[in-house]
């Protein structure tokens, strides 16, 4: 069935009584990583470890079932379990010495590698700070083992064996079906590489069974060859006629991750006074880079977690617009965690879409160990303005990051009108001001992605000469207190028509 397919079609020759449950339009994935989900599969199992001890007993056990393996990897630990996000080599020395070993945190900016990594990658060797990174020393001066932002992370993750393209088809396969047993039918690839893009190539008519739109990284180093090189790598796209698979758009990163102390902050950070995070860019260099890309038609999605990455995302944006010619160009800030108050209104008045993480919107231990105690009390209380941004017509977005965290839309649905944790705390929501309606959070996740990518003429609501994409549910969601609706499950869910997932 055509990518156009009709609403209507999805009846023919059959009738589906949904017993007083939800019928809603299928969900959009806004910023997502599926093939990292589907590799951290693969690897060694630290993402559901609750300390670091359970990491290296995991560690250790995967380690002696995969003696052949010369690199041992895991993806998706938690970087609060350990003080101030701070992991020792040492640490994993203790169970794995002989291999090196190499652990990406959850939140991706981050590396943990034990000492015979750190040899291999040349780290020890390292004088000073990379500019777009930050080697954790000792007090002693030597590298602790913690790497963040590419310019550390790049020594260990450069020489470390490459996944195959088998590896990475099977990864994208699995993911998929992930997506669509959470009723999710059209995802924003926020982080595409070469080897990455070539998976995709793979599956192309046939293999891929969800939409994608791809989401080609930009280098700060390598930006003037990749205006061309990516045209290209768009064309190739488009000529293959998969209507599953597109790529219009070109991934930024601006900055890092709060927690982390590598978001670009306006002020310093409370417990690093000298430290104000890490731009990747300079100003101008973005500015050049967006209204590069912007000019042969890419949509930029541009990482920008602290306020001064915020800030010049926008500046970028907005000297863009002046100097470019006019399109429909729907420029993105992904995450948009913290924003100073001067900038909210800029949103709308530039046309930027805000993709948020609904899901982030609480006070987890990620909050309460490591961002708010390293941008205070004053700070932490301005992050994730969804509502604000609202009441300013800014076209808002939703997404998960995942595998950075979950990407079911039902659990990321209850937070954002809640602002509360599993437990419901706080019992009036983490900011209250900023909870938004069901109905908000349902476009947000529907007709706000549609609309991010260039979709909305054939998805994300429904309605005639709409193609079925379409989600049941088993329960009523106005019938049911705001934080069930995460323990809400998806029944079926409908890709132009066909059903490609039940329970």
């Amino acid at each position: 069935m055509s990518v156009g397919a009709p609403a209507r079609d999805l009846a023919v020759g059959r009738r589906i009584d949904a017993h007083g449950a939800t019928v809603l339009p299928s969900f959009g994935e806004g910023h997502a990583h599926p093939q990292h989900a589907g590799l951290r599969e693969q690897f060694a199992p630290v993402a559901t470890a609750k300390s670091v001890r359970e990491v290296l007993t995991n560690l250790e056990t995967y380690a002696a079932l995969h003696p052949e393996q010369q690199w041992i990897q895991g993806w998706g630990y938690d970087p609060a379990i350990a003080p101030g996000g701070r992991f020792d080599a040492r640490w994993i020395d203790e169970v794995i010495a002989d291999r090196p070993v190499l652990l990406r945190a959850a939140d991706y900016h981050t590396v943990w590698c034990n000492t015979r990594a750190l040899e291999l990658g040349g780290v020890n060797d390292v004088d000073g700070q990379p500019s777009d990174g930050e080697i954790v020393r000792r007090d002693d001066g030597t590298p602790m083992g913690t790497l963040r932002e590419w310019g550390a992370t790049r020594y260990v993750l450069d020489i470390a064996p490459p996944a195959t393209l088998a590896q990475r088809t099977q990864a994208l396969t699995w993911a998929t079906q992930q997506f669509l047993e959470g009723g999710i039918t059209w995802i924003q690839d926020a982080w595409v590489e070469q080897d990455e893009f070539a998976a995709y190539l793979a599956l192309a008519n046939g293999g891929l069974k969800a939409r994608f739109n791809l989401g080609l990284r930009a280098d700060p180093n390598q930006y003037l060859d990749q205006v061309h090189q990516f045209r290209d790598l768009r064309a190739q796209v488009d000529s293959l006629g998969d209507p599953f698979l597109t790529a219009r758009t070109v991934k930024i990163f601006a900055d890092g991750v709060l927690e982390a102390g590598t978001a670009a902050v306006l002020e310093p950070y409370h417990d690093c006074p000298h430290s104000c995070g890490l731009s990747n860019w300079t100003p101008g260099q973005l500015t050049d880079a967006v209204r590069r890309f912007d000019s042969v038609g890419f949509q930029v999605h541009i990482h920008a977690i602290g306020d001064r990455a915020i800030r010049m995302a926008l500046d970028a944006i907005e000297l863009t617009s002046r100097s470019n010619p006019a399109w429909d160009r729907r420029p993105t800030i992904a995450h948009s965690q913290l924003i100073d108050p001067t900038d909210l209104d800029r949103f709308y008045q530039l046309g930027v879409i805000a993709n948020f993480e609904p899901l982030w919107a609480q006070l987890d231990p990620l909050q309460t160990e490591l961002t708010i105690p390293r941008i205070g009390q004053v700070r932490g209380n301005r992050q994730y303005p969804i509502a604000s941004l609202l009441e300013r017509n800014t076209t808002i977005s939703f997404g998960s990051d995942w595998p950075v965290s979950d990407f079911h839309p039902l659990a990321g649905i209850a937070v954002a009108i809640t602002r509360q944790n599993v437990d419901g705390e706080p019992q009036a929501g983490w900011q209250p001001h900023e909870r938004i309606t069901l109905d908000q959070a349902i476009t947000a996740y529907c007709s706000g992605v549609a609309f991010q990518g260039f979709t909305e003429r054939y998805r994300g609501s429904i309605a005639p000469g709409k193609a079925a994409d379409l989600v049941l549910l088993d329960t009523d969601l106005l019938a049911i207190e705001p934080l069930e609706i995460a323990r809400s499950k998806v029944m079926k869910t409908f890709l132009a028509g066909e059903e490609v997932y039940a329970r």
